[in-house]
């Protein structure tokens, strides 16, 4: 079954700093002005190296973590004969590994989370050790696009090198005779120029480990350190200070910080939009808006809330219809079992952030009530304050990334135009030539 991709999963998508999906679409932004950078300031050899380099770099970035797990879910979790697919984290409270047990939607996913439960220590050690190597294979397949890179750089020069110094001793060669010697030499003067052509889940941890996106953060910062370390002259060094500096800010930095900024505008409009836009554009909570049902069902919600148990199973029990929680399963809080409507108790609820979902339905429907506006007036302008948000935001990244830049690292170039790479190996082999 191939999931419905429509215009408020895709906004959704764009909106979540937690998703991969605008990393992405900034990582190819910035990859591309890098490239027309390097290949307009320098030439076709600088521009390859940029592109293995940006690309290459992109490929292992993305896909090298998941890559590398689906590898340990298929060997370590299945040689110990446990369920990768269990959240690590539902076993740290009792209570609610219990109740995961309780209302586990099959059989066989009960038996997986009882497995977890009774080997839990070396189901955690696991866990760590699937993030650790993912980590580490992930950093050592750059380590080795860098060493490629650098070789293959260093060939392409030293080809065209003594491309160019075969050309000029066959120029030398013919120059040794005029064209008063050879009759009729000036006829074959265009053929001449033709040919001259060249283990335990606490705090920072866990968020590292469960969060794809400060995943990645280790990854980068490893690749940032490499490239830093390992620059081949003052010129590359300064390139991956202006590249990596900017890729960090707009990268991980600015996308929160902007949408905060964007979502307390809204806020002061009397349109929040801090919702998942999954939520805000499906009309189920614009008819519960117009139908009055949405207080009720925030009232429900509230009352089961007395502990993180209590919550807990209220959010996983069978055919709940409540809009609070299926709001959260509309922004994947509370996950299901594909092609099914039942929770799947092997992944990990946030319970802060459910509780967030009503919270911000709550505010909403405050500022709604207190608008003045029709039902339909005032969806559209929070639909439309939505999109333009997440357009904003993304664009503004996009636009630093993949236009400024590179427009600042052109500009460095102004005052060292030469690309520093090539001159070194040119000068190296022109010394061991002597």
């Amino acid at each position: 079954m191939i999931p419905i991709i429509t215009a408020s999963t895709i906004y959704s998508k764009l909106g979540n700093n937690n998703s991969l999906v605008p990393l992405a679409i900034k990582d190819i932004a910035n990859s591309c002005g890098l490239t027309a950078a390097s290949y307009i300031s320098g030439d076709e050899v600088e521009g390859k190296d940029r592109f293995i380099d940006e690309f290459g770099t992109q490929a292992i970035w993305l896909w090298g973590i998941p890559a590398y797990k689906k590898v340990m879910d298929l060997t370590l979790f299945k040689s110990a004969k446990l369920d990768p697919l269990v959240d690590a984290r539902i076993l740290k409270n009792p209570e609610i590994l219990k109740a995961a047990q309780e209302f586990a939607p099959t059989a066989a996913i009960k038996a997986s989370i009882e497995n977890a439960a009774k080997h839990s220590a070396k189901f955690k050690q696991l866990t760590v050790i699937k993030f650790a190597a993912s980590t580490i294979l992930t950093t050592l397949s750059y380590l080795g696009l860098t060493k490629f890179r650098h070789k293959y750089t260093e060939n392409q020069i030293k080809k065209d090198y003594f491309a160019k110094q075969q050309a000029q001793k066959e120029n030398e060669y013919a120059n040794q005779f005029t064209t008063s010697d050879i009759p009729f030499s000036s006829a074959f003067a265009g053929v001449h120029k033709n040919n001259k052509k060249s283990v335990t889940f606490t705090g920072g941890l866990q968020d590292f480990i469960f969060d794809p996106v400060r995943n990645l953060m280790i990854v980068d910062a490893s690749i940032t350190g490499e490239r830093l370390t390992h620059s081949r002259n003052p010129q590359d060094f300064l390139g991956y200070v202006i590249k990596e500096g900017s890729f960090w800010m707009f990268m991980y930095f600015a996308g929160p910080l902007i949408a905060k900024a964007l979502e307390k505008s809204a806020d002061q409009k009397g349109k929040s939009i801090d919702l998942d836009a999954r939520v805000i554009f499906n009309d189920a909570l614009k008819n519960s808006f117009k139908d009055g049902s949405l207080k009720a069902h925030i009232a429900e919600f509230n009352a089961t809330d007395k502990s993180d148990v209590d919550i807990y199973k209220f959010a996983v029990k069978p055919n709940n219809k409540n809009l609070v929680v299926e709001f959260a399963k509309n922004s994947d809080i509370i996950e299901l079992v594909p092609k099914s409507e039942m929770v799947d108790t092997r992944r990990y609820i946030d319970l802060d952030n459910l509780r967030g979902v009503g919270k911000k339905l709550e505010k909403l429907l405050n500022q709604y009530e207190k608008s003045g506006e029709t039902i339909d007036e005032f969806f559209k302008s929070v639909r439309k304050i939505k999109k333009f948000a997440i357009l904003k935001n993304i664009g503004a990244c996009i636009g630093a990334l993949g236009i400024l830049s590179p427009a600042i690292m052109l500009l460095v170039r102004k005052f060292n135009p030469e690309y520093q790479v090539k001159k070194d190996v040119e000068q190296k082999l022109a010394a061991n030539e002597k």
